[in-house]
């Protein structure tokens, strides 16, 4: 049974949600019509709900086809991700067409909001433009991507009305404990996730592997999460882990990847788990599906936090979320 929840009071997603990063062109080619027939099979499978931003190469656009080959309703979730400096309407304005024309729609279901520089406080005047979008449905919902805790506080204080944020979180990476998850609970916010499987890592592939080389990092996503494992306690540590997940997932006939999926969707405040989906190259639609028939006891939870608390603390290393990228 597909697991789905209410984003907001109007607003339902499947709690998998189809990571579109990998069509950007870092993460090799992808052929159009191949990635697109893809879509509709993601979709008719439950998975219904995609995550992309303007930034993604053609991320927009493959959504605005997509959406000329499936009857029923889908949810995209696309990010508005501008260079840092005066965001008149104008300029705003702009950008929310230009999606709005490449996803073929007249209104966008979520707009997730990211800003480089915090010292630059037009995100504030981003955020108004965004909200009077939103007033004449053209945005149904304006989240946020990568922002600490502080700046959303910020933003909320300012009577700005904001649905979730997108941030890093993994058993590897629990910084959105520390601070966001409470301030979220208290005002009913909700968190999107990705990095969950850490770009691959969390798989059976590399257990018991030898420490990858630089050169073996073949995607830009292996290459940022090597760089998590080894800040957190390094290859060593991390077997260590994987191979409690192992043993967790033999228990519960399942793989790696759906312990270390449904671990951080227990995880208070969380909504979903964005999982990237390399459209036409590989899929892992099945596996992901185990998840939602997954229950980890007291005994899991109890095994996994034993090895995690041997490793560095992440908020003290790198900050809130989102400070890896500032």
């Amino acid at each position: 049974m597909i697991e789905r929840i209410f984003l907001a009071k109007d607003f339902e997603i499947c709690r998998i949600l189809n990571g579109m990063w990998q069509v950007s062109g870092t993460h090799g080619q992808i052929d159009t019509e191949t990635a697109i027939n893809e879509m509709v099979n993601y979709h008719n499978a439950g998975f219904t709900t995609w995550d992309l931003a303007d930034i993604y190469g053609p991320a927009e656009s493959f959504i605005g086809e997509f959406s000329k080959r499936v009857d029923s309703s889908f949810e995209a979730l696309t990010k508005f991700v501008p260079n840092p400096g005066p965001m008149s309407s104008s300029i705003v304005t702009h950008y929310i067409e230009q999606s709005l024309q490449k996803m073929n729609t007249d209104c966008l279901d979520m707009v997730q909001f990211h800003w480089w520089d915090y010292n630059d406080l037009s995100y504030l005047d981003a955020m108004h433009h965004l909200s009077k979008l939103q007033q004449e449905n053209k945005i149904k919902h304006i989240g946020l991507t990568n922002f600490d805790t502080e700046r959303v506080r910020n933003m909320v204080e300012s009577g700005f009305e904001i649905t979730s944020n997108q941030v890093q979180y993994s058993i590897l990476d629990t910084r959105p404990e520390k601070l966001m998850a409470p301030y979220f609970e208290k005002h009913g916010m909700k968190l999107l996730t990705y990095g969950t499987l850490l770009g691959g890592f969390f798989s059976e592939k590399y257990l018991g592997a030898d420490e990858p080389t630089r050169m073996d990092l073949v995607t830009a996503s292996l290459q940022k999460y090597k760089n998590m494992i080894d800040a957190w306690g390094g290859w060593g540590l991390f077997q260590e882990l994987l191979s409690v997940l192992d043993g967790i997932a033999k228990k519960h006939h399942c793989s790696i990847a759906n312990i270390a999926t449904r671990y951080i969707l227990d995880r208070p405040q969380v909504a979903g788990v964005i999982i990237g989906a390399r459209l036409g190259i590989s899929q892992h639609r099945e596996d992901n599906l185990k998840t939602f028939e997954l229950n980890l006891d007291s005994d899991d939870v109890s095994a996994i936090n034993a090895v995690t608390a041997k490793a560095n603390d992440l908020f003290e290393i790198i900050g809130d979320c989102g400070d890896e990228y500032r």
